[in-house]
């Protein structure tokens, strides 16, 4: 039950040639305080609901447990969520026997891309891909989370 990744902005969008998949993700929180989080999730035609914990002090590794729920229960529970759906495009893509997920956000986050590796263990070596760019992983700015509440189009440093 434990998630441990790591967590970068995207140089370019080069990732997309490469991905194995894309799929529309809309997403907001019944919870968003930063030790327990609750999340729904709508990914294509399936629901999720999800219970993050805290993360520890370099953001890499925290409690994640996360079950499927059918569409027509994922549906009501988002529209109970607190204000600022979260709205992206999640593609995949392998790289050097690993899969990161790069966020292309929409809406009020339109312009950010993050890309996310998980992994066996937070001092797991891998190989970076050309487009990866800086780490943000201990920066809470860029969990989904905050993003909900704190777009990224009216950040002053964006």
């Amino acid at each position: 039950m434990l998630e441990i990744e790591r967590k970068f902005l995207v140089a370019s969008d080069a990732f997309k040639t490469q991905a194995r998949t894309h799929q529309h993700i809309a997403q907001g929180y019944l919870c968003s305080h930063p030790e327990r989080i609750v999340r729904v999730r709508i990914k294509g035609e399936v629901g999720f609901v999800t219970i993050k914990g805290k993360s520890s002090e370099n953001g890499t590794t925290r409690l994640e447990w996360e079950t499927e729920l059918p569409l027509f229960e994922a549906k009501p529970l988002l529209a109970l969520c607190e204000p600022g759906i979260i709205d992206k495009t999640r593609y995949e893509v392998e790289w050097a026997g690993h899969v990161f997920e790069v966020d292309e956000f929409h809406g009020e986050n339109d312009g950010l891309l993050l890309a996310e590796i998980e992994l066996t263990s937070e001092d797991e070596d891998f190989e970076r891909p050309d487009w990866l760019g800086l780490e943000v992983t201990a920066d809470p700015r860029y969990y989904n989370a905050y993003l909900s509440k704190h777009p990224y189009t009216t950040w002053k440093d964006a």
